[in-house]
């Protein structure tokens, strides 16, 4: 059982190695924490919070986040454990990153827009610079899912180090388990199998620990494992040089030293080529 100190000591550590990270990508401030909204409880029975619970987040236009304690929001007698607090700091680390992350907004008509965060961006009336991904794509071309995986790539990878430093191990528990490598970004290929039966159309008739199992796999469908391969699949040996760079253009907003990077690799307008849609070819998104 962890005490009241050890769970603070595991996310002050957290916090410190982030405070590093920040430095080192030019991120001076973090969300503050009276702009955290963390849900401890809830009166929905079943509800079962974390970093997957649904409508959870950063909010950009109230600069805030929303979040919920791992675990039974309806049982106010559990007791915390070490997987609550690694499953907060990567929600807090997540919605840090994307608190500090490079944004610019316009208006349009009545309107104010969000025309660019982080690589992504969109023409002023809508139009994105990317298209989706196909539903069974395992890759991504889309300038939106590149910025949410190195996001979270980064908050995973805080996770999984402060997790090292404490000597913690999954549960045996599957449930348990599971929530405990994705949070650590150690999801195994077993583990994908497992959760992509949870991706189904009765997966919202299950009850909530189901459902946010459910959750936890289409996030990683389509965010973290797309992510992962288009590191590979575009950046090979330099995969994590690709990642720095796609990081380090999140936040500052400047584009040069990725366009730069995929061009000395890819020929002449290779940012383009992967990520522009035909529908976006607009003059505002160039």
């Amino acid at each position: 059982m962890w005490s009241e100190y050890q769970l603070r000591e595991l996310f002050y550590l957290g916090t410190s190695l982030l405070s590093g990270r920040c430095q080192e990508l030019g991120l001076r401030s973090f969300l503050p924490v009276d702009r955290v909204w963390v849900g401890v409880r809830s009166t929905v029975p079943s509800a079962f919070g974390g970093f997957h619970y649904p409508r959870q987040g950063y909010r950009h236009i109230q600069m805030g986040a929303v979040i919920t304690k791992y675990g039974d929001l309806t049982d106010l007698d559990t007791v915390p454990t070490a997987l609550v607090a690694l499953d907060f700091l990567r929600s807090y680390a997540h919605d840090c990153l994307h608190y500090g992350s490079f944004r610019m907004y316009t208006l349009h008509g009545d309107r104010l827009v969000r025309i660019r965060y982080g690589l992504n961006r969109r023409s002023p009336d809508g139009i994105p610079y990317s298209a989706r991904d196909r539903a069974d794509s395992r890759t991504t071309r889309n300038l939106g899912i590149v910025t949410e995986g190195a996001t979270d790539r980064e908050a995973r990878n805080i996770a999984r180090q402060v997790a090292e430093r404490f000597s913690l191990t999954p549960s045996p528990d599957p449930f348990n388990g599971l929530a405990f490598r994705d949070t650590t970004g150690q999801l195994t290929e077993a583990d994908r199998t497992k959760l992509a039966i949870m991706t189904g159309p009765s997966a919202a008739d299950k009850a909530d620990r189901n459902r946010y199992l459910a959750a936890m796999a289409v996030y990683e469908n389509n965010v973290n494992t797309r992510y992962e391969t288009f590191l590979t699949e575009i950046g090979g040996v330099d995969r994590e040089e690709l990642h720095a760079t796609i990081i380090n253009a999140t936040i500052n907003g400047d584009s040069s030293e990725l366009t730069t990077w995929l061009d000395l690799r890819y020929g002449p307008n290779a940012f383009e080529s992967l990520f522009q849609a035909e529908v976006s070819r607009h003059p505002d998104l160039m």
